[in-house]
């Protein structure tokens, strides 16, 4: 799979599903793709890791099938490269993610932002170049970062600094997981292999992304956001719950809501992750 040099360091990323038809390049082409055959595009970004190297597996049921989809790694996770000189933020991001369209001359893509920083980036490109995004979703997203996010993000910085990367995995497992799931997957959760493994030797990586998080603040330009937007938000999120969530549905003008009362930060096991699919790929086709 490709790398692209772009903005100081190498990007990896690929691409999954049906290839057969161009991108589509101007409002006409998009409202006429779906009956000329033509395949849509999608770019999925999660929390602090990746859907590359097989971990496509975690996609949304279906979405490969119906879309082509762009996952990537972050800045110094995977097989992508970073640039310790360049402070952390959220834009260095974004403009990681709009070089690398304008370089497969994609646009009106659908962004699905889950996880945090995923959905951060997605504003930040719809604010920016809204030429890019023909829809949003978000999921375990904020705006801005209020006082008890900011310090749990720094705990869990702290903790993967001061007492190693498995102990950060497991009290983010704690976090993210609904305790039956948590219980019922705990051997499979825990360890090397398990949720949050990019990160395994590589904490100044992780630190570099909480930073980045921690920083991000776009709620005054919610406004400037026109894609049609789907906030999902998670009833049982200890993270990023309805608290960060219902701001921004509110400041979102095309925005609308949609609570899944049972999910936790993490959406996991196979009826939440079925419904969760079925309410993604019913928003896209509508858009």
């Amino acid at each position: 799979m490709p790398n692209l040099q772009i903005n100081g360091h190498d990007l990896y990323y690929e691409i999954h599903g049906p290839k057969n038809g161009p991108a589509n390049t101007t409002a006409s082409s998009t409202a006429n793709s779906r009956a000329s055959g033509q395949r849509e595009q999608a770019l999925c970004m999660g929390g602090w890791g990746t859907y590359c190297h097989g971990g496509d597996r975690h996609l949304a049921r279906g979405l490969t099938d119906r879309y082509q989809v762009l996952i990537i790694d972050y800045r110094g996770i995977g097989a992508s490269t970073d640039d310790p000189g360049q402070p952390p933020g959220m834009g260095l991001h974004a403009a990681d993610v709009i070089g690398l369209l304008d370089h497969l001359q994609w646009s009106r893509v659908h962004f699905v932002g889950l996880v945090g920083m995923g959905a951060c980036i997605a504003q930040l490109v719809a604010i920016e170049r809204p030429d890019l995004v023909r829809s949003m979703v978000n999921m375990g997203a904020w705006a801005s970062v209020d006082p008890f996010l900011y310090g749990q993000l720094e705990m869990f910085r702290d903790i993967h600094r001061d007492s190693g990367f498995l102990a950060f995995q497991k009290h983010v497992c704690l976090m993210s997981f609904l305790p039956d799931y948590y219980n019922a997957n705990r051997d499979r959760l825990l360890g090397p292999q398990g949720p949050w493994s990019e990160l395994n030797g590589r904490y100044p990586a992780h630190e570099r992304l909480v930073a980045a998080c921690l920083n991000h603040d776009v709620a005054d330009r919610l406004r400037h956001i026109s894609a049609p937007s789907l906030i999902i938000h998670s009833g049982q999120d200890q993270v990023t719950g309805p608290r960060t969530t219902l701001p921004l549905e509110h400041g979102i003008p095309q925005a609308e809501g949609v609570l899944l009362p049972d999910v936790a930060h993490v959406v996991a096991g196979r009826e939440q992750k079925a419904a969760f699919a079925k309410l993604l790929l019913s928003f896209l086709e509508r858009h």
